[in-house]
């Protein structure tokens, strides 16, 4: 730990800056990646062997589907090394771990499915980068985005609006929330499919995630042709938590409390027009990617 901490200061002393991504369209998320690599090839080494560079996998959202889960699940893998911060730092290259040249460099950030930008940026940047995009029911999303920013207001000792308040307006959905248009899917997915093929894409099931990681981390490993490593024996069911954690070598970690907090009681009245907002949203992303997924 020591060795990787005196390596990203002497990066961030020594490194000539990569140049900054300015902020995507609206989005609170992180700044965009870089158009182009740097003059060293995208790479600045360390004495032990172990090279910074850009991402060779993205998880690419969306915002509360479980993007914080799946790159903790895919570090299990040897292969596999994973940037832990997704903002705060100046630069985009210093971001990424440390990882042998064997390594896979993995990068997550949920606001990069929806911005408008995003896609052709890191085309530009690497257009044989594989994608992982995990999608959870979009209604299940919505509740889970109300209640991220419930407690953060709640804990600030800020004012809230009631989830009902935010949902519906005059007696209809609310078209305004910007958590809604987080969960048109086919929306976003077809400005994605304007720079990167399908089979470029893979789609992890982020409900089947939360209920049973393991097929679904198999299915990742797979996609991405890294040597099966990830076991049933990785994955315990915290009964305390409620969720998934991981074992790694003998060592359990589980994700922040946060991670899985109860959603708002809503009326099965408002519910129910939430289901039917989405209906037609999740039929034209079915066929967009020709799957379909468990979503009420």
């Amino acid at each position: 730990m020591a060795a990787l901490l005196l390596g990203l200061l002497l990066f961030a002393m020594q490194s000539p800056p990569i140049p900054s991504r300015p902020v995507a369209d609206g989005d609170e998320g992180p700044p965009l990646p870089p158009t182009s690599s740097s003059a060293d090839n995208g790479t600045t080494s360390h004495p032990n062997g172990t090279l910074q560079q850009l991402p060779h996998i993205l998880i690419i959202g969306v915002r509360k589907g479980g993007t914080r889960a799946l790159i903790e699940m895919l570090s299990l893998h040897s292969s596999v090394a994973a940037a832990q911060n997704e903002r705060g730092l100046p630069w985009y290259l210093s971001q990424m771990p440390y990882a042998f040249p064997d390594q896979l460099t993995v990068e997550k950030t949920p606001a990069y499915f929806t911005s408008s930008k995003v896609p052709k940026r890191i085309h530009q940047m690497n257009p044989d980068i594989k994608l992982l995009l995990i999608l959870r029911d979009p209604t299940e999303r919505v509740l889970s985005d109300y209640t991220q920013v419930f407690y953060n207001r709640l804990q600030k000792h800020k004012r809230y609006q009631p989830i009902e308040s935010v949902l519906v307006k005059d007696g209809e959905i609310n078209l305004g929330y910007k958590a809604l248009n987080r969960s048109l899917y086919y929306v976003h997915m077809q400005n994605w499919l304007q720079y990167f093929p399908l089979e470029s894409i893979h789609i992890v099931d982020g409900d089947e995630l939360i209920r049973d990681p393991f097929p679904e981390m198999k299915k990742v490993e797979r996609f991405l042709k890294l040597e099966p490593q990830i076991n049933a024996s990785n994955f315990y069911f915290n009964k305390t938590k409620g969720f998934y954690c991981l074992r790694d070598h003998g060592r359990e970690r589980c994700l922040h409390d946060s991670k899985g907090r109860a959603h708002p009681h809503v009326a099965p009245a408002i519910l129910q027009k939430l289901y039917q907002f989405f209906h037609e949203p999740n039929k034209k992303f079915f066929e967009l990617v020709g799957r379909t997924f468990n979503w009420k």
